[in-house]
């Protein structure tokens, strides 16, 4: 029989694997989708380079929620908050399977992001009050393991399913995983919720998420929402307006979500200033890759999941190199030098052609993936370094944030550029398409290289990685 140290070790491990499992299927989710685009543009007859709004709807859903995720789980308890959460993710999965058109999908998606958003600050959460202190740096690394193998299966397992089967089982595979985790769930996690929680900044919540949105809308209006320039700038003014009113708002509030007083920090305000803008241009990437293989490059859908392969894979090899060259260099001119080769290995793909051997391509992914690797852990470590105990849950969750804002407007942006290419030069040939591309391509890679000039801000004595391990909340680092 056994005894009650061992039955709560195995408690421990199972509640272990099912925050990991939350954690894959969500990062499962953000990157199996893109390789299905073409193949869902042409169920619903929409064109497959206006399909932005599909990956836009989850990022910025989840950018959205993740400022109140910390306060619900708090108020409401982490078992309760984690089952809702796996039982959004299925609802939506199944939204999603079913839906006949684009804004349908687009909307099924957004309940998706409403679940997905919650599943790792939660479970965190959870993993954080169940463990002790010594060991939980141990489990962070454990569930950090699904964070990488998500994005390395996503892209190959939804082109094959694509051929093998239909897009929509894209989204149906997610409905028994989630069915054992909201089982596990019940039995395995702990409540613990606190009624004495602090009142949640309703008001400020809302600017903030308005701003969000208005923004983002207002870019992928451009070209996925088929906007006019007066409503993109009406959206773009109202954004910019609740953004600015919620500063104002957390100056004067004495527990607002994101303190004002966490930008005084300098290495933080960089690092959040550099996350945003450089990953507007690199994260268009696994949106932009798929569809150029597919439409211009006569790739099936399993063969361009594939060709995402090599990111992946240099993404996880080049960690261990990481540390030592911050180390020995200092943050900003490891950052700047990075910055500026990822913006040089995004316009590269401006010179891609059907005649170019497939190794070329290989290589060129390989390399993407290596560089952008090393600026996530870069610029992820060095916002959160300076943080003490008090601001660092609030840093941490801003940053986040970011992350999730700036994919969902980088998409977003992408998307824009790629349809006014696609006026330009014309999409009924798919040497037409390829310009468009082409061109798009060194557009977003320009865009990352104008952000290298935020890291040179840094101090040239930051050089010390202070906190060894990178968030994992969006699963990009």
């Amino acid at each position: 029989m056994p005894t009650p140290a061992q039955t709560e070790e195995k408690s421990l491990r199972i509640l272990l694997w099912l925050v990991a499992v939350g954690f894959f299927m969500q990062t499962l989710d953000a990157t199996i989708v893109n390789t299905a685009l073409p193949a869902m543009a042409k169920s619903f007859g929409e064109s497959p380079l206006r399909m932005q709004s599909v990956v836009v709807a989850y990022s910025l859903t989840m950018a959205m929620l993740i400022p109140a995720s910390g306060w619900v789980a708090d108020r409401f308890g982490t078992r309760r908050v984690y089952v809702a959460a796996i039982a959004l993710f299925v609802v939506g999965s199944v939204a999603c399977a079913l839906s006949g058109n684009l804004s349908q999908l687009v909307a099924a998606r957004v309940v998706q992001g409403l679940g997905g958003a919650l599943l790792l600050p939660v479970g965190r959460l959870a993993v954080l009050r169940a463990y002790p202190r010594e060991r939980f740096l141990q489990a962070m690394s454990f569930i950090a393991i699904p964070g990488l193998v998500g994005p390395l299966i996503g892209p190959t397992l939804g082109g094959w399913l694509v051929e093998v089967a239909t897009w929509h089982w894209v989204f149906l595979i997610n409905i028994p995983v989630g069915l054992i985790g909201c089982v596990a769930t019940v039995f395995y996690m702990q409540d613990n919720p606190r009624p004495d929680t602090p009142r949640f900044d309703l008001a400020g919540y809302l600017l903030l998420a308005f701003g969000m949105v208005a923004v983002s809308l207002a870019v992928d209006g451009l070209s996925g929402l088929g906007l006019k320039q007066a409503s993109v700038l009406v959206l773009l003014v109202f954004g910019m307006a609740s953004l600015t009113a919620y500063w104002l708002h957390a100056a004067k509030r004495p527990d607002p979500l994101f303190s004002p007083q966490l930008f005084s920090i300098p290495t933080l305000s960089i690092g959040l200033l550099g996350n945003l803008f450089s990953r507007l241009g690199s994260s268009c990437m696994p949106f932009l890759v798929p569809l150029l293989l597919q439409l211009s490059l006569g790739y099936s859908p399993m063969q361009a999941g594939m060709m995402m392969v090599p990111v992946a894979l240099s993404s996880m090899l080049v960690k261990r190199v990481t540390t030592p060259l911050i180390t020995r260099y200092g943050y900003r001119r490891v950052l700047v030098t990075n910055t500026m080769l990822v913006g040089l290995t995004m316009a590269s793909f401006a010179f891609v052609a059907p005649s170019q051997p497939l190794w070329l391509h290989i290589l060129q992914l390989a390399l993407f993936g290596a560089v952008n690797s090393m600026q996530f852990t870069a610029m992820n470590t060095v916002t959160l370094r300076d943080l003490d105990s008090s601001n660092a849950s609030s840093g941490n969750s801003l940053l986040s944030m970011v992350q999730m804002l700036a994919m969902s407007m980088g998409v977003a942006a992408a998307g824009a550029v790629l349809a006014g290419f696609t006026g330009f030069f014309g999409s009924a040939q798919a040497s037409q398409t390829l310009h468009a591309f082409q061109a798009t391509f060194a557009c977003m890679g320009l865009m990352t290289l104008a952000s290298a000039g935020i890291f040179w801000q840094l101090s040239p004595e930051v050089r010390v990685v202070k906190k060894a391990e990178e968030p994992e909340a969006s699963g990009q680092g």
